[in-house]
């Protein structure tokens, strides 16, 4: 907005303690202009080529106490006018069709059972309070619109409007700390930012670090951008980095710093991002894209900011991508800026890549055109026009008095959210519904979604379910893809109302539910605005951080008394974003299972552990082995290797699985037995038997007790024949492995491998072959495995062939040849799941082979 203080100028006929003559405002820009132009001549050092980012240092930077240490400037009464905070300058406009046609997209019916037809809003209500305005204790109304803005961090919400801020408590919306000017934060500073407050300022919560984020345009002569970051989660108890910046130069026009209007900020990963209207000579020329070092002012750091100037009055307004969640974009990804197009079909995508090391390779480009439906911008307005005498057209009960609908821009915020498989951003912008005397409007709504191409549109839809008028919206998503809408809403036969309406997923593309009256639910008594067009400019949705569902609304509304305006704070969510699921982590053998939100740590193999979770909300798990150990992979709703990546839609069970294992003993012979000297508890035998007899083996035992079971994996070829039985969690002792057959073979070799490590997981895959034995490479059966690490056997016998050795490059170890037959174990306890199986050498092959390979997960 044009600023506060030049406006209270005007009504006092002083200028920092010099007596003027009153102005007109456009006079009044003129002279303001003239003041910045003698700032340049002082600093045009500070100007560069325009063809890259303007780099801008910080003027100064201090660190600040907390606001509990500092007592607030109470708001003050300037007197009002009709040009109070008025940003509308005058230029050229490009003609328009007076006759609107009927929006494509529109949500509506002028049936009686339009509003019943809506599916019903399925939301639940928090709080309701009053904010900042017209009877809030302590608060004095200064300006004629309130241009409401709020934040809302982990404890707390904060709410800026034209002059003054208040923090709230969001428990129960209790006062924390306020009214204040805006200046009051910026005490510490000095100069400009410490001695006025201003318009258009912006509250934020940067989700990624916890901090509060203050913005204020100071309009003062020289002007100055005005930031603060906050030092912790709490606005009140805190401690502050404080920052005072100066509009750059744009020297394509004038080597002047223009006027920085209607300023919207964002949080984005790699800087605070700043969009404004230059205004030069009471003209409109072009919108401007900053960006400030977010890293440097979170650490109290020297910062710079960078800026591209050079478009030019054909473009209106832009306005910042601003994260929600905790989800950032991808690597790399640039910021984005949103406008729309002048031919009113679609909407302009600019791209902002910023380089703090080397400013030269920043770049702002653009734009991509996203074709939408054709809409008609309310109350006659056109995307370059800033001209109040087609802009108000919103009608009001008891009044002649129409209001102003900002229906030439996208409205605040632009929120961007990164939901795994796709990026979105949601906006909304005042349209013409063009079914009741061309002039009734609605609100145009988009989701924008990148799958990885860039962004499109996905949906869109004008809401405007029945003939009253609505505007000055704004959008947001939670971290389910729930879509809420606030916005205004009046008519002929009723006074300006604050409602709010939302869809879920699962509801059809375009389509919003019905609403809810965030006045008539709390028995708020409203009126007409009688004295002024002017209304909001803007108003404000923003998403909790502590559950990343609840949506805080908050805009302007008036008292019964028609003058002075109020504000009202209201709080809504989803039920299907709100409701938790647990997730439970369980671990096999020894490591670490983390959660990279930090609210999962289980430790070597210390049971089960778990949390609960919103549902929906995405959770990722890593595991990490402990020393001497392995990590397998994931069981359960996970499976492969890490990380393990979940959407809590319902109880989910995890299980990480470790295994170190390790062959304690291998040992082969022929004969009826097979001893192994010494054995250790808990341990995995692995008994392979080759025999020749048409005979089969019955059972496996041994002197200690262990009970041998079959792994299902018996070969045969004509007498010869292949098994392999085990045994898990043996018992201690000198072990003698004695196999049992249904008949007499006529001889049998036995190999046995005790390994640590392996514990009472099932088998995890066999498979058995046969054939005839062919040149160098004969391969036994693969077995496919579906855990990392799994100790595998493989067995192959043939009566009238040498096997000399296992293949060369085989990841297998030929443990025996005992009478030219072959076994063999896989050597890694790191090997991945997949496909493995051993192969034999011989040069001279003769006759056909059976085999059997067995994988033991571990």
């Amino acid at each position: 907005m044009i600023i506060q203080y030049l406006v209270r100028d005007w009504n006092q006929n002083t200028e920092n303690g010099v007596t003027i003559m009153p102005l007109t405002k456009w006079k009044r820009l003129l002279v303001f202009c003239g003041l910045v132009v003698v700032v340049f001549l002082a600093e045009v050092s500070w100007a560069q080529d325009q063809s890259k980012a303007v780099v801008v240092p910080a003027k100064k930077h201090v660190v600040a106490p907390s606001l509990s240490q500092i007592v607030p400037i109470p708001p003050q009464s300037w007197g009002l006018n009709s040009y109070a905070n008025d940003d509308e300058a005058q230029r050229a406009h490009w003609p328009r069709a007076t006759r609107p046609v009927e929006d494509p997209v529109l949500q509506r019916s002028f049936d009686v059972t339009a509003l019943s037809a809506l599916t019903s809003l399925s939301t639940t209500s928090g709080l309701n309070i009053l904010g900042l305005g017209s009877g809030f204790p302590g608060f004095t109304v200064s300006t004629n619109v309130p241009d409401t803005n709020g934040a809302v961090g982990t404890n707390q919400f904060v709410q800026f409007v034209n002059d003054s801020f208040a923090v709230f408590n969001k428990s129960n919306g209790s006062r924390a700390y306020g009214p204040a000017q805006g200046n009051t934060l910026w005490q510490a500073l000095g100069g400009g930012c410490a001695a006025n407050p201003n318009s258009d300022e912006i509250a934020q919560y940067d989700k990624l670090a916890n901090r509060w984020v203050m913005f204020m345009a100071q309009f003062t002569s020289p002007t100055y951008l005005c930031i603060a970051v906050s030092k912790t989660s709490d606005a009140v108890n805190g401690g502050w980095n404080l920052y005072a910046f100066q509009p750059p130069m744009n020297t394509t026009l004038c080597n002047c710093r223009m006027m920085t209007d209607y300023p919207k900020l964002a949080v984005w990963p790699d800087g605070y991002y700043l969009s404004y209207n230059q205004i030069w000579n009471g003209n409109y020329e072009g919108p401007a894209a900053c960006v400030f070092d977010r890293n440097s002012m979170l650490n109290g750091a020297a910062a710079t900011m960078q800026c591209f100037l050079k478009t030019n009055s054909s473009y209106g307004s832009f306005l910042p991508g601003d994260l929600d969640g905790t989800t950032p974009p991808p690597a790399g990804s640039p910021a984005y800026f949103l406008n729309f197009d002048g031919n009113d079909q679609s909407l302009d995508l600019w791209k902002f890549h910023v380089d703090w090391t080397t400013p030269a390779n920043s770049t702002f480009t653009g734009p991509t055109n996203i074709p939408v439906a054709a809409f008609t911008e309310a109350c006659s307005e056109t995307v370059v026009e800033f001209n109040y005498t087609t802009g108000d057209c919103i009608p009001q009960a008891g009044t002649s008095v129409n209001l102003d609908s900002y229906g030439d821009r996208v409205m605040y915020r632009l929120a961007y959210r990164n939901l795994g498989n796709h990026q979105s951003l949601v906006a909304n912008h005042t349209v013409t519904t063009g079914k009741t005397k061309g002039s009734q409007t609605g609100i145009r709504w988009y989701e924008l979604r990148n799958t990885g191409s860039g962004f499109g549109l996905y949906q869109q839809g004008t809401y405007s379910p029945d003939s009253s008028y609505r505007w000055m919206g704004s959008i947001a998503m939670d971290k389910v893809g729930d879509i809420a809408l606030g916005y205004s809403v009046s008519s002929a036969s009723m006074s300006p109302s604050i409602r709010y309406t939302g869809r879920v997923p699962t509801d059809s593309l375009g389509q919003l539910e019905s609403e809810i009256d965030v006045l008539s639910s709390a028995s708020i008594a409203h009126g007409s605005r009688t004295n002024n067009f002017r209304w909001a400019d803007y108003s404000s949705l923003a998403i909790d951080p502590t559950d990343d569902c609840t949506f805080w609304y908050t805009t302007q509304y008036m008292p019964t008394n028609g003058g002075n305006w109020s504000t009202r704070i209201a709080s809504f969510g989803f039920p299907s974003c709100k409701q938790n699921s647990t997730l439970t982590v369980g671990e096999v053998g020894q490591g670490t299972v983390t959660s990279t939100d930090g609210t999962i740590n289980c430790t070597n193999g210390s049971g089960t552990c778990g949390a609960v979770y919103a549902n929906s909300t995405a959770v990722t798990t890593s595991a990490t082995a402990a020393s001497g150990w392995k990590f397998t992979g994931w069981s359960g709703a996970c499976s492969g290797g890490n990380p393990c990546n979940l959407v809590m839609n319902r109880n989910l069970t995890v299980t990480a699985n470790f295994t170190s294992w390790t062959i304690v003993h291998e040992a082969s012979a022929s004969g009826a037995s097979l001893t192994i000297p010494t054995t250790g508890s808990g341990h995995l035998i692995s008994a392979a038997l080759m025999f020749n007899g048409t005979t089969s083996v019955t059972s496996v035992s041994d002197n200690v007790g262990n009970a041998y079971v079959s792994a299902g994996a018996r070969a045969a070829t004509g007498s010869d024949s292949v098994e392999i039985w085990y045994v898990q969690k043996s018992i201690a002792g000198a072990t003698v492995i004695t196999p049992h057959f249904a008949g007499s073979p006529t001889f049998v070799t036995i190999t046995a491998w005790e390994v640590s490590g392996v514990l009472s997981a099932p088998l995890d895959a066999k498979n058995t072959a046969s054939g005839s034995i062919t040149l160098n490479n004969t391969p036994g059966p693969p077995v496919t495995t579906t855990k990392v690490g799994d100790f595998i056997v493989s067995v192959l016998f043939a009566t009238n062939t040498n096997f000399t050795s296992i293949s060369s490059g085989n990841e297998f170890t030929n443990d025996f040849t005992t009478y030219g037959n072959g076994w063999a174990h896989i050597t890694s306890n790191s090997s991945s799941a997949g496909t493995h199986w051993a192969s034999w050498y011989t040069s001279t092959p003769t006759g056909k082979y059976c085999a059997s390979t067995v994988a033991f997960a571990p």
